[in-house]
């Protein structure tokens, strides 16, 4: 809406023309949506304090959690309100990849919503079933997986290209499809593992959301694709500033959700905002760096994975509990010293995506 705004003032004077650069863009998306969840989130957790939106902590699970039944959840509502409306103020509108990522996330959150809404209001302790829950995500991933693959301008556009060599890419074909479907619901489910502890997924999140957008500027950008050695998309470009709200939401979700969290992001915030970063990674043909950035959300995962197959399997079990935070939880590691440690895993594996444009 302003792009659109300074765009008409830029033929009145051309200082305006500032504007249509999109790194100022970005940099104010992430500020306007930091914003607003600063300025919204007092009176959000009020009216969810008010609803009685509070957290069930399973039986089952750490001692340590039994304290935080009770807080606020749903707060990922926070999250999305910041990040669409910071996209729609300063991103260009026309841009298709603006618009996929925008409906999914917001497909995703509904999702979570519904599992939300569920659990914390009808005081049903299954959520959405699961099944349900697989479906409507699986119906959403592919709905966007084929519209981009059947709207694909370039070989670029469905080529998986592999990191630290310039001339190797892989035509996915229809492939392009499973991949798509693959990284959005996965890393949707992924983060939603992850988000167990106060500020555990959010901070890998926002710091994922950085790079991607790096990411997207350069892939969109002729001179530094070219410079790079990575492939030029169109328009990538533009998601820079969905990627700069989502990570300025998500340090003012933070504010208030660090330990000891006054809310909670919950499925409608943990959903959405890993289908995104997912979709992200597809559009700018990184998947293979982005599952090594993502590393956090992959380990949580697969220690889900592992635990299950190996009690099923054995009787036995890897792990103390998982998704493996719990793990160290229960060797004794207070909350605060699993999440910074968490955290700093997730900085030092997101340096290492970013040197992976370098090194080719």
């Amino acid at each position: 809406m302003l792009f659109e705004l300074f765009q008409r003032l830029a033929e009145i004077n051309p200082d305006f023309n500032l504007f249509a650069y999109i790194t100022l863009r970005g940099i104010l998306s992430a500020l306007t949506a930091l914003a607003i969840s600063l300025l919204l989130g007092p009176s959000f957790i009020r009216r969810l304090v008010k609803g009685q939106v509070g957290q069930p902590i399973r039986e089952l699970g750490p001692s340590s959690h039994f304290a935080k039944a009770g807080t606020p959840t749903m707060g990922g509502a926070l999250i999305l309100f910041a990040i669409v409306l910071s996209t729609l103020l300063w991103s260009d509108l026309s841009n298709r990849y603006v618009w996929v990522v925008l409906l999914v996330t917001l497909a995703f959150g509904l999702i979570g919503f519904v599992d939300d809404y569920r659990k914390l209001i009808l005081q049903d302790s299954r959520g959405l079933p699961a099944r349900w829950k697989y479906l409507a995500q699986s119906v959403a991933g592919l709905a966007a997986a084929i519209y981009l693959w059947s709207s694909a301008e370039t070989p670029a556009e469905t080529e998986l290209i592999v990191p630290f060599f310039k001339d190797i890419v892989i035509p996915l074909g229809i492939g392009y499809i499973v991949v798509t479907y693959f990284f959005i619901v996965g890393f949707s489910n992924a983060v939603n593992l992850t988000d167990g502890l106060d500020g555990l997924a959010i901070m890998p999140a926002v710091f994922i959301a950085v790079a991607l957008g790096i990411f997207a500027y350069a892939t969109g950008h002729t001179v530094f694709s070219d410079y790079l050695g990575i492939p030029h998309i169109s328009g990538t470009g533009e998601l820079t500033i969905f990627c700069g709200a989502l990570a300025g939401a998500g340090l003012g979700f933070l504010w208030f959700n660090t330990y000891p969290a006054q809310v909670f992001m919950g499925d409608i915030g943990a959903l959405a905002m890993g289908a995104a970063l997912g979709l992200i990674a597809v559009l700018v043909r990184q998947e293979l760096v982005f599952c090594l950035m993502a590393g956090v959300f992959v380990m949580e995962t697969v220690s889900v994975i592992l635990q299950v197959a190996s009690f099923k399997l054995t009787g036995k079990r890897i792990f103390r509990m998982a998704p493996i935070h719990h793990h160290f939880e229960l060797k004794g590691w207070p909350e605060p010293r699993v999440i910074v440690r968490f955290w700093i895993i997730s900085v030092i594996l997101v340096l290492a995506g970013l040197a992976t444009l370098k090194i080719r």
